[in-house]
C-alpha cells in the first residue's frame, strides 16, 4: 500500500503543487491551511506522515507540531519551509520533527526526505546539513527557541500578534477573556516587554507568526 501523507501549509496553489507531484507515488489524504485545522484533520485521519510548514496563522507549524506529537507520537513529522535559521531547525527536532526541508529543495530531496523519515532516519535538507543545528539535533539539553513560554501561552500570543481580539481569542481557545488577559499578562513579565508592538516582534522574530 502506499504510504499516506497529509500537507499543511497557508498557500493553497502550494498544497495542490505538492498534492499533484506526490500523488502518483503516495495517497494523499488531506490538507490544510492553518495549524489547528491541520490537528482536527489529522486526529481523524492518522496519516503515515504530516508535510507542513512552520508559519501558518491560528497555529503555527512548531505548536500544532508539538500538539501532533503528543496525540499521535508515531505519525512522522517533517518540516518544508523557507527558513534556514539553524535555531528554528534545532526547535523543530526537539519538539519531535522527523525531518526539516527547505522550499528551495528540488523535488527528488524531497522525495529522498520522505523516503528515509518513513523508515524512521532523520532527514535535514542538504543545505542545511553542516550547520550548527545538525549537531544539535536529539540533543535533549537544548535551549527552547520560545524560551519559558508555555504552549498555551504562544498560542495565545500568536493569536494576538496577527491581530485577534482578546474576546475573538478566548472563543478560538475555548477560554474565557479574562483567562487571555491573564495568559497576555504572564507572557509580557516572562519576556520582559512592554507593549504590544514588542509582543508582536518577539513573535516574528521566533517564528510564531509570519
Amino acid at each position: 500500500m502506499r504510504a499516506r501523507i497529509f500537507l499543511a501549509d497557508d498557500h493553497t496553489l502550494l498544497l495542490d503543487a505538492l498534492s499533484n507531484l506526490l500523488e502518483p507515488k503516495y495517497e494523499v489524504v488531506g490538507t490544510a491551511t492553518d495549524g489547528r485545522k491541520m490537528l482536527k484533520m489529522v486526529s481523524k485521519l492518522a496519516p503515515d506522515l504530516v508535510l507542513m510548514d512552520i508559519a501558518m496563522p491560528n497555529l503555527n507549524g512548531f505548536d500544532a507540531g508539538e500538539k501532533l506529537k503528543k496525540i499521535l507520537p508515531d505519525v512522522k513529522l517533517v518540516f518544508l519551509t523557507v527558513n534556514e535559521d539553524s535555531d528554528m531547525v534545532t526547535e523543530a527536532f526537539r519538539i519531535g520533527a522527523d525531518g526539516y526541508l527547505l522550499k528551495s529543495s528540488a523535488a527528488s530531496e524531497l522525495f529522498e526526505a520522505i523516503e528515509l523519515v518513513l523508515n524512521s532516519k532523520n532527514y535535514v535538507s542538504a543545505k542545511l546539513a553542516k550547520s550548527r543545528a545538525a549537531t544539535l539535533i536529539n540533543n535533549p539539553g537544548v535551549q527552547k527557541v520560545h524560551g519559558d513560554l508555555s504552549l498555551r501561552q504562544r498560542e495565545v500570543l500568536q493569536l494576538l500578534a496577527e491581530g485577534h481580539t482578546m474576546k475573538k481569542v478566548a472563543a478560538i481557545l475555548n477560554i474565557t477573556p479574562r483567562t487571555v488577559a491573564f495568559h497576555k499578562y504572564q507572557i509580557m513579565e516572562t519576556l520582559d516587554v512592554e507593549t504590544n508592538s514588542e509582543l508582536i516582534q518577539y513573535a516574528v522574530k521566533h517564528g510564531i507568526v509570519a
